[in-house]
Parts: C-alpha cells; sequence; structure tokens
C-alpha cells in the first residue's frame, strides 16, 4: 500500500495561533452560549424565555447573552409589556444567523454519535417540503468534499 502524507499546517503553528476555529470558539465561549444561540434560532426572544429552555440560572444567562450581544450575534431591542418595566428581547443578527450552517452541522453529528435512545429528540425539517435538514461541505464549483477532498494552505492573514 502506498501512502502518501498528507501537507498540513503543523509545521506552522503560528497559523493555529490564530486560526477562524479558535477566534470562533472565543466569541463564542462556553458551551450554555451555543445553547442559547440555538434557542434563538427556534425563536425564543425573552431573557427568562431563554433561561428556562437552557436550564441556567440568571446570573449565567445575563453573563452570556451579553457576550453574545459584544460579539454582535444577537441584538437586544427594548419591549414592554403592558403595566410593566421596560425589559429587553434579544435577536439574531446576520452574523448571528450565519452562524446557522455551523449549529447544524454540530446537532447532525451530535445526532449521529451522541442521540438519546430511541433517536434525536429534536427534527429539523424543511417547512416547503418537510424533508429533512442537513449541513454539507461543498467548493465552490458544488463538489461535495470529505476530510480528504479539501487542502489546507496558509491564508492572506496567516502572519510570517
Amino acid at each position: 500500500m502506498n501512502v502518501t502524507p498528507e501537507r498540513t499546517l503543523d509545521s506552522h503553528r503560528h497559523y493555529a495561533a490564530d486560526c477562524s476555529v479558535r477566534r470562533a470558539l472565543e466569541a463564542l465561549g462556553p458551551h450554555s452560549a451555543l445553547l442559547l444561540l440555538r434557542e434563538a434560532f427556534y425563536g425564543t426572544r425573552r431573557f427568562d424565555d431563554f433561561v428556562e429552555r437552557v436550564g441556567i440560572s440568571e446570573q449565567v444567562a445575563a453573563a452570556r447573552l451579553k457576550g453574545l450581544v459584544h460579539e454582535g450575534l444577537l441584538e437586544r431591542e427594548p419591549y414592554q409589556d403592558p403595566g410593566q418595566r421596560t425589559r429587553h428581547a434579544y435577536r439574531l443578527t446576520t452574523k448571528g444567523k450565519d452562524l446557522y450552517v455551523a449549529l447544524v452541522a454540530l446537532m447532525q453529528w451530535g445526532d449521529a454519535y451522541n442521540a438519546p435512545p430511541g433517536g434525536p429528540s429534536v427534527l429539523l425539517t424543511h417547512r416547503g417540503c418537510g424533508a429533512a435538514v442537513t449541513a454539507h461541505v461543498r467548493c465552490a464549483e458544488g463538489h461535495d468534499l470529505r476530510p480528504r477532498d479539501i487542502a489546507a494552505s496558509p491564508g492572506p492573514g496567516a502572519g510570517g
């Protein structure tokens, strides 16, 4: 068997220090932030609903939502129920909405390898036709890709 070693960026560790994966994870913070974003994609807008649906304390929710707003993934907008004080709802920004494909891919991976007995607890389907929603990696020409089909090389932002 003839095995050709893959070219990687291992010998260029400085690329890893500033890669987009690292920056994305730093922007998102703890896993509870991803769960808050998941709920925002499902339509949750109000603070108390985030706390209840994610199952975290009010202090943790407040800190994570503040961080997501700071990172530009969510925006706050005031609302007021009759007879109540003004509060803030949270809406996904364009930057936040663009993260959806990554969350779908993470969910798809979790469904394949970590679903509860009996199968996934949430199914995503296309409202238009009812088909299952899946994430795929494709090149700009439309070819479906596997990891071995992809080459990694230094980009324009890579330092010296």
